[in-house]
């Protein structure tokens, strides 16, 4: 299901499309003069196709298949190479705490919405868009300004109460993701130890590309209590933790 709503107040000119997919709902906002059908529907197709490739819920996507070894990763469709290799980095870059496997079950989807969400950006930005922002589920992706002279501004939602906004980030061209437990319950394992991570509620990170951005919210959710200090030596990023009795912690340069 989906529909697109065309914004025709005065400036700036906005155009919305709203399309469920991957079990939740993304937001295409895009903030140029211009029809944007062409570019909305190269968009749509991208989320549909990554959902048929790597849902854990499809009996008939790739990673399913793969999971029941029906299939190899030379058989399967060229994304999955891909992405593999991404989880592979990212596995590297966080010491383990990101991990493509879970219970022994390969399962890339971690990194895989925000992967998706970010690629979605730039082919909004090969169509020619310069100031948008697309939201999946939460995570978001920003490219430019909402407006000339202003900063996007993502709301942060309290882990714990999720009618509160805890925090709003502010800023143009940022990336945006949170791991926790508000939609999902105590969904992360720590690979290391194979057990449910319970020590935060919610992990926010802030930086430029929501693939890695996601991922390092993930692996920092993993860590627990060593999450705020190897996420304040993380070039080029910025977060919020949120600890599972409530406390907000901050990295030294969020500005909220």
């Amino acid at each position: 299901m989906s529909r697109t709503i065309v914004m025709t107040t005065p400036a700036p000119p906005r155009t919305v499309h709203v399309e469920h997919c991957m079990g939740t709902v993304f937001s295409i906002d895009i903030r140029d003069p211009g029809p944007w059908a062409e570019a909305i529907a190269a968009v749509t197709a991208w989320l549909h196709r990554v959902d048929a490739v790597f849902s854990t819920y499809r009996a008939d996507s790739d990673i399913s298949r793969l999971q029941r070894q029906e299939m190899t990763i030379q058989d399967a469709d060229p994304l999955v190479p891909e992405v593999l290799d991404l989880c592979q980095r990212m596995a590297a870059e966080t010491d383990g705490f990101f991990s493509a496997y879970w219970d022994g079950q390969l399962d890339p989807t971690g990194l895989v919405k925000g992967w998706a969400i970010e690629r979605a950006s730039r082919l909004l930005s090969e169509h020619g868009s310069h100031h948008h922002a697309v939201n999946g589920g939460g995570d978001v992706q920003t490219v430019g300004e909402p407006a000339p002279g202003k900063s996007w501004r993502i709301g942060i939602a309290d882990p714990l109460h999720r009618d509160h906004i805890l925090s709003v980030v502010t800023g143009r061209g940022i990336a945006v993701a949170t791991s926790g437990v508000a939609e999902r319950g105590k969904h992360i394992v720590d690979p290391h130890t194979r057990r449910p991570a319970d020590e935060l509620a919610s992990v926010t990170v802030v930086g430029e590309f929501l693939t890695s951005v996601d991922c390092y919210a993930t692996a920092a959710f993993a860590m627990g209590a060593g999450a705020l200090p190897w996420l304040e030596a993380l070039p080029g990023h910025e977060a919020l933790v949120v600890s599972s009795s409530g406390t907000s912690r901050s990295t030294s340069g969020l500005r909220l």
